[in-house]
C-alpha cells in the first residue's frame, strides 16, 4: 500500500522527480532525492480522529451483529427468557465468540474506552447488554446446578471458575463498567464470586505468587498478570479494600523477579519452579498482557501507595525494551526478539494502547513514544477487515521452550484476542490525536508541545 501525504509545495518536487519516459532519469545533481515518496508497506504520516472512529465502528458493527445477548435452547435455538425456570437445556445463544471468556472482558474494557472517550453510547450499550445477560441468567442456571444439571459452558465458567482465566478479565470489566459510568444490576455477587475464586482459590507458590500446575508443577504464566491484578486493584479502589491493593503490589514484585528480564526489558513467557536455567521466550501477547496490567495498575493504584513509583518505573522500563523491537511495518513480532516469527496484530493492538495511554496519562514522553503509538495504529488499522473482523491475530497459546513452537502458533480472525486490544488502541490513539499536537516533519512523524503550522522547507538539505 502506498500513502501519499505531502506538505505544501512538495508535491511539485515531487513531480519533477518521478522518471518519464521521453526524459533522462533525474539525479541528486538536478533535483533534492530526499523528496522522493516512500514505499510505505502501511499508511504512514498524519491520522484523524475520524478515521480512527471509523476503523472501531467496523468493528462494533460487526461485534453487535455476530456476538448475542440472549438465551436459547442448545438443541433448535429457540429463545428462552432469563426470567423464571430455565429449560435444562439453556445456553447462552452462540455467535461468533464466547461473551464470558477472558477475551471478552478486554472486549468490554476496549469498549468502555471507546465510549468514554468518543461519547458514542453504542459502546457503552454493547457492555451493558452482554454483561447484564450474564447476571439476569444466573439465578436460573444457579438452580439448575442445585438439581445436579450440566449447564451451559459459558456459564459454568461464570458461577464455578476454574482458572484465573475464567475469573479475572471479566470481574474487571464488570467493576469497571460501573467506573465508566455503565450501571449494571444484580452483577454483584458474580463480581463477588470471581473475585473470591482469584483472591482465595487460584493455585499459589511458596512465596504466595498466583501459579498453575501445567504444564509443569509450580508453572508460572506471564498472562495471569493480566487474569488476576486488574480485577483486584478494580475491587481495591470501587469497594474501598486497600489490603487488595497490597496484594496487588506484592504480586507486581514477584512477577517482576522472576519473569522480567533487565538485559532486555521484557518479560519472558513461561517460569518453572524446578527448571534450571530459566529460558526466556519472549511472547508477543504475554508481554502484551503484562503492560496492559501496569497500565490498568497505575489507572487505579492510588499516587501514594508505596508501590505506586516503583510499578510506574517498571512501566517505563518495560515500554523502553518494546519500543526499540518494534518492526518498520509499525507490528511487532509474534516472539518479539526474533525477526523471522510473523508479525503479530493482537501484541500489536496492546502496545499501540500503552504507548498512547502512558502519554494521554503524562507517564511518558509524547515526543520519544507518540511516533510509535501512531506508527503501531497505521499497522493495526491495516488489519481490520471491511467486514470488521480483526485479521492476523495469534489463537490461543499455551507455553513452550523453542522458538518453533511459537513461531508456528496459527493466527484466525475468529481468535477473539484480537477484538478487545484493537478497541483500546483505537480509544487511546483517538485521544492522542486530539491533544498529542502530531506533525509531519520532512516526512517524519514527531509530537510537539503545540499544535505547529509551519512548514518544513522544501529543498532543506538532509544529513
Amino acid at each position: 500500500m502506498k500513502t501519499f501525504i505531502y506538505t505544501a509545495g512538495v508535491s511539485l518536487a515531487l513531480v519533477a522527480c518521478q522518471p518519464k519516459s521521453d526524459a533522462p532519469v533525474q539525479n541528486d545533481s538536478l533535483v533534492p532525492l530526499h523528496l522522493l515518496q516512500p514505499d510505505y508497506s502501511i499508511p504512514y504520516g498524519e491520522v484523524s480522529p475520524e478515521s480512527i472512529k471509523e476503523t472501531a465502528d467496523r468493528v462494533l458493527l460487526y461485534l453487535q451483529e455476530h456476538t448475542h445477548a440472549s438465551l436459547e435452547t442448545a438443541d433448535d435455538g429457540h429463545p428462552v427468557s432469563a426470567d423464571g425456570e430455565l429449560p435444562t437445556n439453556t445456553q447462552l445463544k452462540r455467535g461468533d465468540f464466547r461473551i464470558a471468556s477472558y477475551e471478552w472482558g478486554v472486549v468490554h474494557s476496549g469498549m468502555l474506552h471507546m465510549h468514554t472517550i468518543t461519547k458514542d453510547g453504542k459502546y457503552a450499550d454493547y457492555v451493558k447488554e452482554r454483561l447484564q445477560i450474564l447476571a439476569d441468567a444466573a439465578p436460573g442456571f444457579e438452580a439448575l446446578l442445585a438439581k445436579n444439571v450440566q449447564i451451559d459452558a459459558q456459564m459454568r465458567q461464570v458461577l464455578r471458575p476454574k482458572a484465573l482465566d475464567d475469573a479475572g478479565s471479566m470481574a474487571a470489566a464488570m467493576i469497571r463498567a460501573h467506573r465508566f459510568g455503565v450501571d449494571l444490576n444484580q452483577c454483584e455477587p458474580l463480581i463477588e464470586n470471581y473475585i473470591d475464586f482469584v483472591a482465595n482459590k487460584e493455585i499459589r507458590l511458596e512465596d504466595g505468587m498466583f501459579g498453575r500446575n501445567r504444564p509443569y508443577k509450580n508453572s508460572v504464566w506471564l498472562d495471569d498478570m493480566y487474569m488476576s491484578l486488574p480485577a483486584l486493584a478494580e475491587y481495591a479502589k470501587h469497594f474501598n479494600k486497600p489490603e487488595y491493593m497490597d496484594e496487588v503490589a506484592k504480586q507486581i514484585r514477584l512477577f517482576r523477579d522472576k519473569m522480567f528480564v533487565p538485559e532486555t526489558q521484557l518479560f519472558r513467557h513461561g517460569w518453572v519452579q524446578e527448571m534450571n536455567p530459566h529460558p526466556a521466550f519472549y511472547w508477543g501477547r504475554a508481554n502484551g498482557w503484562a503492560i496492559l496490567t501496569l497500565c490498568d495498575v497505575l489507572d487505579v493504584m492510588p499516587q501514594n501507595h508505596e508501590a505506586y513509583n516503583e510499578i510506574l518505573s517498571l512501566m517505563q522500563a518495560h515500554l523502553a525494551g518494546l519500543a526499540r523491537l518494534q518492526s518498520g511495518s509499525g507490528f511487532w513480532h509474534q516472539l518479539l526478539d526474533r525477526n523471522d516469527t510473523y508479525l503479530e496484530t493482537s501484541a500489536t493492538a496492546i502496545y499501540t494502547y500503552a504507548f498512547a495511554h502512558a502519554i494521554n496519562q503524562g507517564w511518558v514522553d509524547a515526543k520519544a513514544y507518540g511516533p510509535v503509538a501512531q506508527l503501531g495504529w497505521s499497522a493495526v488499522s491495516t488489519a481490520v477487515n471491511a467486514q470488521g473482523q480483526v485479521e492476523g491475530t495469534c489463537v490461543g497459546t499455551g507455553m513452550g521452550f523453542d522458538p518453533a513452537f511459537y513461531a508456528h502458533r496459527p493466527i484466525s480472525p475468529f481468535a477473539a484476542h484480537g477484538y478487545g486490544p484493537v478497541l483500546l488502541a483505537a480509544a487511546e490513539t483517538f485521544e492522542l490525536m486530539q491533544k498529542g499536537n502530531p506533525k509531519s516533519n520532512d516526512r517524519a512523524m514527531l509530537y510537539y508541545d503545540t499544535a505547529q503550522n509551519t512548514k518544513a522547507p522544501i529543498f532543506e538539505e538532509m544529513p
